[in-house]
């Protein structure tokens, strides 16, 4: 799977590589087609609120935003998609500020906020949400059992990140209908 990261926050001390791997490992367990592509973006506070307001109508920044990649382009358009199988999954924003605000409340690092966002994220891209209580348990449970496999993984790897392709998940689950935060 390829899984890009770009840190355009400004937050030095995130660990792309661990986000990365976290990414992966995330689509993996969720039996994601190993030619998607997802990229993660990590923006400033100002960034974020810009595109909160201009994408949900919504002041201030938030957390994580998605962007699922198969409404941007028209189906009809591409003639070689048989010949090329990637699948441009989407786009999770994640915003680090917000992200510490967030750990802070919650007790934990702001590296355990931003994989849980992270994961959040993937989650809306492949279906999932949280608009009624039932999609709400439903997204939650995934969410909590994907990262309790990725704890595990690293865990099992002496703390440093898992290779690509391990999984400590059992696919977690069907997707759900298409949302995005």
């Amino acid at each position: 799977m390829a899984v890009f990261v770009a840190n355009e926050s400004g937050a030095n001390d995130v660990d792309e590589v661990r986000l990365t791997a976290l990414a992966r490992f995330v689509l993996d367990a969720m039996k994601v087609n190993p030619l998607a592509e997802l990229s993660v973006m990590l923006v400033e506070e100002k960034a974020m609120a810009d595109l909160h307001v201009r994408y949900m109508g919504e002041e201030g920044p938030t957390d994580v935003l998605s962007f699922a990649q198969d409404d941007a382009f028209d189906a009809s358009w591409s003639e070689s998609a048989d010949d090329d199988p990637t699948t441009l999954l989407g786009d999770v924003v994640l915003c680090p500020e917000v992200a510490l605000r967030q750990a802070e409340q919650a007790g934990h690092s702001r590296e355990r906020e931003l994989h849980l966002l992270c994961t959040h994220g993937i989650l809306h891209l492949l279906g999932y949400d949280h608009a009624e209580p039932d999609e709400e348990r439903e997204m939650s449970k995934i969410q909590n059992k994907l990262l309790a496999s990725w704890d595990v993984a690293v865990e099992a790897v002496g703390g440093k990140r898992p290779a690509d392709g391990a999984d400590g998940a059992d696919g977690a689950g069907e997707p759900g209908p298409t949302a995005a935060r």
